[in-house]
């Protein structure tokens, strides 16, 4: 493994961090809690994205004849380290420039390129994704929303299920089945449907933290013009996993979901409260923390030599899961009787932290892939693989 930038990273990272410290706000728009102003927060993060747009920032991986900078995984990594360094998470656009877009460069019309590219990379137009449903969870291609052909439109309805940011969404991803008769993997097609249609109503779902930011999506026999469908009928599970691809490509960092440092600050300002098993459980979470940090290295290393790393991100998610549960476990020890505040920073990781092992694909899909790409353990039988949709049992 090497840990050194290469000149190219370094004058990368040298050139991310002068306009960083040049352009970047003071308050950087986030996720907040029960006291999250929706309306404030989305004009906040458009502001950002499109400076990022207007200064050629908006996508490092996009190419250039698209509007991004047409460069590799490891800038893309040196990017993300340089925005947690200053304290920038998640943009509440990843949606769109993480997965929307680079899904639709791939397998997109022209005129689809032409009609929805920039506006997602400029925050003009927000995305969601709606794959997920209440019986398609782990198992995305048991997905039951229906789409029957209707002229030149689609009459499309189902219920979708943890759908980030569907609230505040302008157009979303879709996932719909159109050939109940195929096999699950090969009767789904893949549409882009605008969220303003009739039909679709979002409601809300409040989480432990007290956020609203996921939604469960209704449609109800919207219409869906065939221009919005992305790659051939019945060929969306082939789209999909473009989009799942990137999904795994945008999955933060430990740095953007955990600093070590605040932990340990937080011990220091708690001494009274640090005996000799707190501070084996800290010695373990820093323990965690440098090993992610090497197996994040290795990732670096392979991406910067052309190589495409394998099960290393279903490593990762797996230990960073585990890390969070335990760090925000400590955290609210470590606070005492201020732990029984509904509100904090120890509560709110706390809470978020059972999110973490179900986000991106389950801990027990991860394992999975750990089996069979690391252990090389055989893939597990799968008996309705070849069966109809339709004669497949439902709930």
């Amino acid at each position: 493994m090497d840990f050194r930038d290469s000149p190219q990273e370094a004058a990368f990272r040298a050139e991310a961090r002068a306009f960083l410290e040049a352009h970047a706000p003071e308050k950087i728009p986030g996720y907040g809690h029960e006291d999250f102003d929706e309306q404030q927060v989305v004009a906040q993060a458009r502001q950002w994205q499109r400076t990022l747009f207007e200064h050629g920032w908006a996508s490092i991986i996009w190419p250039k004849e698209y509007g991004g900078r047409g460069l590799g995984p490891i800038e893309q990594i040196i990017w993300n380290q340089e925005l947690a360094r200053i304290g920038i998470g998640e943009s509440l656009f990843l949606q769109g420039t993480g997965l929307a877009g680079p899904t639709i460069i791939a397998h997109g019309s022209e005129e689809q390129k032409t009609r929805f590219l920039e506006p997602i990379l400029g925050a003009e137009e927000i995305w969601c994704q709606l794959f997920s449903e209440p019986g398609a969870g782990s198992d995305l291609a048991n997905v039951a929303a229906r789409a029957e052909k209707s002229g030149d439109a689609w009459v499309i309805s189902g219920q979708k299920t943890w759908c980030s940011g569907a609230s505040y969404s302008d157009w979303g991803m879709l996932l719909a089945r159109s050939d109940p008769k195929l096999p699950k993997h090969k009767g789904i097609t893949y549409f882009l449907i605008d969220m303003h249609s009739p039909g679709v109503e979002v409601q809300s779902m409040r989480q432990l933290d007290g956020g609203e930011h996921f939604s469960e999506v209704f449609l109800n026999e919207i219409r869906v013009p065939d221009a919005n469908r992305l790659g051939p009928e019945g060929a969306g599970w082939s789209v999909a996993r473009t989009t799942l691809m990137n999904e795994r490509m945008t999955i933060g960092g430990l740095e953007r979901l955990f600093s070590f440092g605040l932990l340990l600050d937080h011990a220091k300002a708690n001494r009274q409260r640090v005996d000799d098993v707190m501070r084996d459980e800290l010695g373990r979470v820093y323990t965690w923390t440098k090993a992610l940090e090497l197996l994040n290295a290795r990732v670096v290393t392979k991406l910067g030599r052309g190589v495409i790393p394998n099960a290393e991100a279903s490593v990762m998610k797996i230990a960073i899961a585990r890390m969070i549960t335990k760090a925000g476990d400590i955290g609210l020890r470590l606070s005492g009787p201020e732990a029984m505040l509904r509100r904090g920073e120890w509560q709110n990781q706390f809470l978020l932290a059972p999110s973490i092992h179900i986000g991106g694909g389950t801990d027990e899909i991860q394992k999975n892939i750990c089996g069979e790409r690391v252990l090389g353990l055989p893939r597990e039988p799968s008996s309705d693989r070849e069966v109809p949709f339709d004669k497949l049992p439902r709930s």
